[in-house]
């Protein structure tokens, strides 16, 4: 990235942003003090514990329902009268920010799948008072293991991944793309969103916080 910072762009082609003398400056504060091997290495083995204990602290007050998806992703509105034969997948869903906003929309699917890494997000998740055990089936899981979607009995007609790959390690991503395309039926949808490329969210980082290239963590570990 040394050469991208002392130009003030990106070098990857598709990222049009220029950074500022200020941000180049925030950029190279944060390479001047990355997290030490030791330390990744033990976020990345206790990534499960720090979530665990972020639901612990939170419970489902800090991520807010993202009511935005129907606008955003214009595929879930084309589902016409197929919308309640699809099966729907939420890879990351924490306590159900974005399933349960759809079934407030009134979007209907035959099936929908939920999985998530902290074992306390899906107790959350299961809590909420739209959970249907019948329809809706929510797991613990690890994304960048194989067989990872056990649970999952049918082919998936439609999966998300929202604010997912921010915190998990670049080397682990096409295991988690791989996973995914598995369980996906012919024709099926991946629905994605997440940080932008030198973003605020990014930017923001004070030194220490620099785990790899593009991978932070946050002050409560994690990332």
């Amino acid at each position: 990235m040394s050469e991208s910072i002392e130009n003030g762009t990106s070098n990857v082609e598709h990222v049009a942003k220029r950074l500022t003398p200020e941000e180049i400056d925030r950029m190279k504060e944060q390479n001047s003090r990355l997290v030490s091997e030791f330390r990744a290495n033990q976020l990345e083995r206790d990534a499960k514990k720090h979530w665990d204990l972020f639901y612990k602290r939170n419970d489902t007050r800090f991520f807010k329902d993202r009511h935005w998806t129907t606008r955003e992703f214009d595929e879930l509105l084309d589902l016409g009268e197929k919308e309640s034969q699809n099966v729907l997948l939420e890879v990351g869903c924490g306590v159900g920010n974005f399933v349960y906003p759809l079934i407030e929309d009134r979007l209907k699917f035959r099936k929908i799948f939920a999985c998530d890494l902290s074992t306390r997000a899906i107790e959350l998740f299961k809590s909420h008072t739209l959970f249907n055990s019948v329809t809706m089936t929510a797991f613990q899981t690890d994304l960048t293991l194989e067989n990872c979607f056990s649970e999952i009995d049918c082919p998936v007609d439609i999966t998300t991944l929202i604010f997912v790959l921010s915190a998990i390690h670049p080397d682990k991503f096409y295991k988690v793309a791989q996973n995914i395309y598995n369980v996906l039926n012919i024709g099926g949808i991946l629905l994605f969103r997440d940080y932008g490329l030198y973003d605020m969210a990014q930017l923001r980082f004070k030194p220490g916080h620099k785990i790899s290239e593009n991978l932070y963590m946050r002050q409560d570990g994690t990332r």
